[in-house]
Protein backbone atom coordinates (compact mmCIF):
# COMPACT_ATOMS: atom_id res chain seq x y z
CA UNK A 1 0.00 0.00 0.00
CA UNK A 2 1.19 3.80 -1.11
CA UNK A 3 2.09 5.42 2.25
CA UNK A 4 0.13 8.59 2.04
CA UNK A 5 1.96 12.08 2.20
CA UNK A 6 0.76 14.46 4.79
CA UNK A 7 -1.58 17.23 4.03
CA UNK A 8 -0.13 20.82 2.79
CA UNK A 9 -1.07 22.68 6.06
CA UNK A 10 -0.96 25.82 3.58
CA UNK A 11 -3.54 24.78 1.55
CA UNK A 12 -5.99 23.40 3.79
CA UNK A 13 -9.32 25.32 4.09
CA UNK A 14 -10.20 27.54 6.86
CA UNK A 15 -14.10 26.74 7.25
CA UNK A 16 -15.36 23.59 6.11
CA UNK A 17 -19.17 23.01 6.20
CA UNK A 18 -20.45 19.68 5.83
CA UNK A 19 -24.44 18.66 4.62
CA UNK A 20 -24.67 14.83 5.83
CA UNK A 21 -27.25 13.17 4.01
CA UNK A 22 -27.65 9.34 3.06
CA UNK A 23 -28.06 8.20 6.43
CA UNK A 24 -31.42 6.80 5.75
CA UNK A 25 -30.24 5.32 2.12
CA UNK A 26 -27.64 3.79 4.16
CA UNK A 27 -30.16 2.38 6.53
CA UNK A 28 -32.47 0.94 3.88
CA UNK A 29 -29.74 -1.07 2.07
CA UNK A 30 -28.84 -3.01 5.33
CA UNK A 31 -32.43 -3.75 5.99
CA UNK A 32 -32.44 -1.45 9.20
CA UNK A 33 -34.57 1.85 9.91
CA UNK A 34 -33.54 5.18 9.05
CA UNK A 35 -32.47 5.81 12.93
CA UNK A 36 -29.93 2.88 12.30
CA UNK A 37 -28.71 4.74 9.80
CA UNK A 38 -28.55 8.25 12.40
CA UNK A 39 -26.31 6.12 14.82
CA UNK A 40 -24.38 5.27 12.12
CA UNK A 41 -23.72 8.98 10.58
CA UNK A 42 -22.91 9.92 14.75
CA UNK A 43 -19.95 7.82 14.44
CA UNK A 44 -18.77 9.12 11.42
CA UNK A 45 -19.18 13.02 12.73
CA UNK A 46 -17.19 11.85 15.79
CA UNK A 47 -14.02 10.86 13.45
CA UNK A 48 -14.20 13.71 11.21
CA UNK A 49 -14.59 16.65 14.19
CA UNK A 50 -11.19 14.50 15.45
CA UNK A 51 -9.24 14.83 11.95
CA UNK A 52 -10.24 18.14 11.41
CA UNK A 53 -8.91 19.05 14.74
CA UNK A 54 -6.05 17.09 13.89
CA UNK A 55 -5.16 18.94 11.13
CA UNK A 56 -5.66 22.41 12.44
CA UNK A 57 -9.11 23.36 10.47
CA UNK A 58 -10.13 26.72 11.77
CA UNK A 59 -14.10 26.16 11.85
CA UNK A 60 -16.43 22.77 11.10
CA UNK A 61 -19.73 23.19 10.35
CA UNK A 62 -21.95 20.39 10.11
CA UNK A 63 -25.86 20.27 9.40
CA UNK A 64 -27.57 18.39 11.83
CA UNK A 65 -31.28 19.91 11.59
CA UNK A 66 -32.76 22.38 9.25
CA UNK A 67 -36.02 24.02 10.61
CA UNK A 68 -37.79 22.45 7.73
CA UNK A 69 -36.97 18.80 8.66
CA UNK A 70 -39.52 18.77 11.96
CA UNK A 71 -41.76 17.58 8.80
CA UNK A 72 -40.21 14.21 9.44
CA UNK A 73 -41.96 11.80 11.40
CA UNK A 74 -42.61 11.52 15.29
CA UNK A 75 -40.79 8.67 15.24
CA UNK A 76 -37.64 9.75 13.28
CA UNK A 77 -37.20 13.34 15.13
CA UNK A 78 -37.45 11.86 18.32
CA UNK A 79 -34.38 9.48 17.59
CA UNK A 80 -32.60 12.53 16.31
CA UNK A 81 -33.52 14.54 19.66
CA UNK A 82 -32.51 11.65 21.59
CA UNK A 83 -29.37 10.87 19.63
CA UNK A 84 -28.22 14.76 20.19
CA UNK A 85 -28.96 14.81 24.13
CA UNK A 86 -26.77 11.35 23.92
CA UNK A 87 -23.84 12.97 22.05
CA UNK A 88 -23.51 15.97 23.75
CA UNK A 89 -24.06 14.20 27.55
CA UNK A 90 -21.11 11.80 26.66
CA UNK A 91 -18.86 13.72 24.15
CA UNK A 92 -18.89 17.02 25.76
CA UNK A 93 -16.13 16.83 28.26
CA UNK A 94 -13.37 15.24 25.60
CA UNK A 95 -14.40 18.10 23.15
CA UNK A 96 -13.81 20.55 26.03
CA UNK A 97 -10.69 18.96 26.87
CA UNK A 98 -9.53 19.31 23.37
CA UNK A 99 -10.12 22.64 23.44
CA UNK A 100 -13.23 22.90 20.84
CA UNK A 101 -15.55 25.72 21.06
CA UNK A 102 -18.68 24.59 20.20
CA UNK A 103 -21.51 26.72 18.82
CA UNK A 104 -24.63 26.18 17.56
CA UNK A 105 -26.11 27.81 14.55
CA UNK A 106 -30.16 28.35 14.47
CA UNK A 107 -32.84 29.18 17.10
CA UNK A 108 -32.05 26.84 19.96
CA UNK A 109 -35.24 28.59 21.96
CA UNK A 110 -37.99 27.97 19.41
CA UNK A 111 -37.55 24.13 19.50
CA UNK A 112 -40.81 23.02 20.21
CA UNK A 113 -41.97 21.72 23.65
CA UNK A 114 -40.61 17.96 24.77
CA UNK A 115 -37.16 19.27 23.46
CA UNK A 116 -35.83 20.83 26.59
CA UNK A 117 -33.41 18.93 27.50
CA UNK A 118 -31.99 19.18 24.40
CA UNK A 119 -31.91 22.77 24.69
CA UNK A 120 -30.18 22.46 27.89
CA UNK A 121 -27.97 20.37 26.87
CA UNK A 122 -27.13 22.32 23.80
CA UNK A 123 -26.64 25.96 26.39
CA UNK A 124 -24.25 23.97 28.59
CA UNK A 125 -22.35 23.23 25.78
CA UNK A 126 -22.14 26.65 24.33
CA UNK A 127 -21.41 27.79 27.87
CA UNK A 128 -19.11 25.41 28.63
CA UNK A 129 -16.71 25.88 25.50
CA UNK A 130 -17.36 29.07 24.58
CA UNK A 131 -13.61 30.50 25.70
CA UNK A 132 -12.37 27.64 24.30
CA UNK A 133 -9.39 28.57 21.34
CA UNK A 134 -9.31 25.29 19.07
CA UNK A 135 -11.64 24.02 16.61
CA UNK A 136 -14.97 26.21 16.22
CA UNK A 137 -17.41 23.36 16.03
CA UNK A 138 -20.81 24.89 14.72
CA UNK A 139 -24.03 22.84 15.17
CA UNK A 140 -26.42 23.70 12.68
CA UNK A 141 -29.83 23.11 14.24
CA UNK A 142 -33.17 24.03 13.76
CA UNK A 143 -31.35 25.82 11.00
CA UNK A 144 -32.47 27.58 7.87
CA UNK A 145 -29.59 29.99 5.91
CA UNK A 146 -33.11 32.10 4.80
CA UNK A 147 -34.28 32.45 7.79
CA UNK A 148 -30.78 33.29 9.20
CA UNK A 149 -30.44 36.23 6.70
CA UNK A 150 -33.89 37.83 7.53
CA UNK A 151 -33.01 37.24 11.47
CA UNK A 152 -29.54 39.55 10.65
CA UNK A 153 -31.92 42.10 8.14
CA UNK A 154 -34.44 42.59 11.16
CA UNK A 155 -31.69 43.41 13.63
CA UNK A 156 -30.34 46.00 10.84
CA UNK A 157 -34.15 47.43 10.22
CA UNK A 158 -34.27 47.90 14.49
CA UNK A 159 -31.03 49.57 15.02
CA UNK A 160 -31.60 51.61 11.51
CA UNK A 161 -35.70 52.51 13.06
CA UNK A 162 -34.23 53.61 16.60
CA UNK A 163 -31.80 55.84 14.34
CA UNK A 164 -28.20 53.97 15.50
CA UNK A 165 -27.62 53.15 12.09
CA UNK A 166 -27.75 55.26 9.09
CA UNK A 167 -28.77 52.95 6.06
CA UNK A 168 -26.76 54.04 3.68
CA UNK A 169 -23.66 52.49 5.70
CA UNK A 170 -24.73 48.89 5.31
CA UNK A 171 -21.65 46.92 4.16
CA UNK A 172 -21.65 43.33 3.04
CA UNK A 173 -19.26 43.73 5.87
CA UNK A 174 -22.53 44.90 8.49
CA UNK A 175 -24.47 42.41 7.46
CA UNK A 176 -21.95 39.84 7.80
CA UNK A 177 -21.47 41.03 11.62
CA UNK A 178 -25.17 39.89 12.29
CA UNK A 179 -24.97 36.74 11.55
CA UNK A 180 -24.19 33.52 13.49
CA UNK A 181 -20.78 33.24 11.88
CA UNK A 182 -19.74 36.56 12.02
CA UNK A 183 -16.40 36.25 13.51
CA UNK A 184 -15.49 32.87 11.51
CA UNK A 185 -13.87 32.78 7.84
CA UNK A 186 -15.81 32.28 5.47
CA UNK A 187 -17.36 28.67 4.37
CA UNK A 188 -13.99 27.53 1.77
CA UNK A 189 -14.71 24.32 1.10
CA UNK A 190 -18.90 22.53 1.15
CA UNK A 191 -19.07 18.99 1.23
CA UNK A 192 -22.04 16.96 -0.22
CA UNK A 193 -22.50 13.30 0.68
CA UNK A 194 -24.89 10.92 -0.85
CA UNK A 195 -24.57 12.25 -4.49
CA UNK A 196 -27.49 15.56 -3.92
CA UNK A 197 -26.57 18.25 -5.88
CA UNK A 198 -28.09 21.31 -3.89
CA UNK A 199 -27.52 23.70 -0.95
CA UNK A 200 -30.84 22.50 1.41
CA UNK A 201 -31.05 26.18 2.14
CA UNK A 202 -27.43 26.03 4.07
CA UNK A 203 -25.31 28.68 4.66
CA UNK A 204 -26.55 30.76 1.93
CA UNK A 205 -24.35 33.54 2.54
CA UNK A 206 -21.68 32.36 3.95
CA UNK A 207 -21.09 29.62 0.93
CA UNK A 208 -20.80 32.68 -1.53
CA UNK A 209 -17.49 31.47 -3.16
CA UNK A 210 -17.23 28.10 -1.35
CA UNK A 211 -15.81 25.31 -3.66
CA UNK A 212 -18.35 21.92 -3.22
CA UNK A 213 -17.14 18.81 -3.00
CA UNK A 214 -19.92 16.04 -3.77
CA UNK A 215 -19.63 12.89 -3.37
CA UNK A 216 -21.73 9.68 -3.77
CA UNK A 217 -20.48 8.07 -0.69
CA UNK A 218 -23.40 7.64 2.04
CA UNK A 219 -22.94 9.90 5.41
CA UNK A 220 -22.02 6.95 7.50
CA UNK A 221 -18.99 5.77 5.12
CA UNK A 222 -17.75 9.04 4.78
CA UNK A 223 -14.59 8.40 6.48
CA UNK A 224 -11.35 9.62 7.28
CA UNK A 225 -9.94 8.50 3.80
CA UNK A 226 -12.85 9.95 1.71
CA UNK A 227 -12.59 13.56 4.11
CA UNK A 228 -8.65 13.45 3.29
CA UNK A 229 -9.86 12.70 -0.50
CA UNK A 230 -12.11 16.13 -0.25
CA UNK A 231 -9.04 17.95 1.30
CA UNK A 232 -6.88 16.81 -1.51
CA UNK A 233 -9.45 18.26 -4.14
CA UNK A 234 -10.00 21.16 -2.44
CA UNK A 235 -5.66 21.70 -2.37
CA UNK A 236 -5.66 21.26 -5.91
CA UNK A 237 -8.41 24.38 -7.03
CA UNK A 238 -7.65 27.54 -8.42
CA UNK A 239 -9.61 29.96 -6.45
CA UNK A 240 -10.27 33.11 -8.76
CA UNK A 241 -13.57 34.26 -6.34
CA UNK A 242 -14.49 35.86 -9.69
CA UNK A 243 -11.71 36.88 -10.60
CA UNK A 244 -10.36 35.84 -14.59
Amino acid sequence: MTEQLPLDPAKLPQHVAIIMDGNGRWAKRRGMPRTFGHKAGVEALREIIKMSDELGIRALTVYAFSTENWKRSAEEVGALMGLLLEYFTKELEELNRKNVCIRILGDIDGMPRGTERQQAALHKAIERTQTNTGLILNIALNYGGQQEIVRAAKVLAKRAADGSLDPESITQETFAAELYTHDEPEVDLIIRTSGELRLSNFLLWQCAYAEFYITDTLWPDFDRNAYREALEAFSNRNRRFGGA
